[in-house]
């Protein structure tokens, strides 16, 4: 059959099938991965918005530092999608609405935030707790569990030592 017999052809009756036949594995995982990333970045958001708070500049650093961050994982969310038959447009919707958590956790938490300033170290405390908790309970033992043990050590290297240039670059 032609590639272009499936095209608009809809799974769950809102995601369009791309060129190839559909791989429900694979859209379900990518499915999973996006709300997994978004109630991620609800957290991230809270940081961001709390960092701000606490100093514009210092807030600058942290979005920066975020923002850098989610381009793998918009990556990983949209890849098992594409490779499971989504068309690669609403791939990107869907990588682009989970990411959009983020800004919402920031107005959120800058609009609660503003009016009880002394909260703000116990909201980014609380904001770089769950994210150490994501890490070290579930990213890092499923990287390493995959047979990634050293590229998950590079990796782990790689970023501490790009925050560390960015906070130079900051002056944080």
């Amino acid at each position: 059959m032609p590639a272009g017999i499936h095209q608009g052809r809809r799974h769950r009756g809102w995601l369009r099938q791309g060129s190839h036949p559909l791989d429900h594995k694979l859209v379900n995982t990518g499915l999973l991965l996006a709300v997994g990333i978004t109630l991620h970045n609800l957290p991230e958001g809270i940081a961001v918005g709390a960092s701000f708070l606490q100093n514009p500049q210092f807030g600058l650093f942290v979005a920066a530092a975020i923002l850098i961050h989610n381009i793998p994982e918009g990556i990983a969310t949209a890849l098992p999608l594409c490779k499971g038959g989504v068309c690669r447009w609403d791939a990107f919707r869907i990588s682009f609405l989970s990411g959009f958590a983020e800004p919402v956790g920031a107005l959120l938490a800058g609009l609660f935030l503003v009016g009880f300033k002394g909260l703000v170290p116990g909201a980014l405390a609380f904001a770089g707790g769950v994210m150490v908790f994501i890490t070290l309970d579930e990213l890092i033992p499923t990287a390493r569990e995959f047979g990634h043990e050293h590229w998950t050590a590079i990796g782990i290297i790689l970023g501490s030592l790009f925050v560390f240039i960015l906070s130079g670059i900051f002056g944080i």
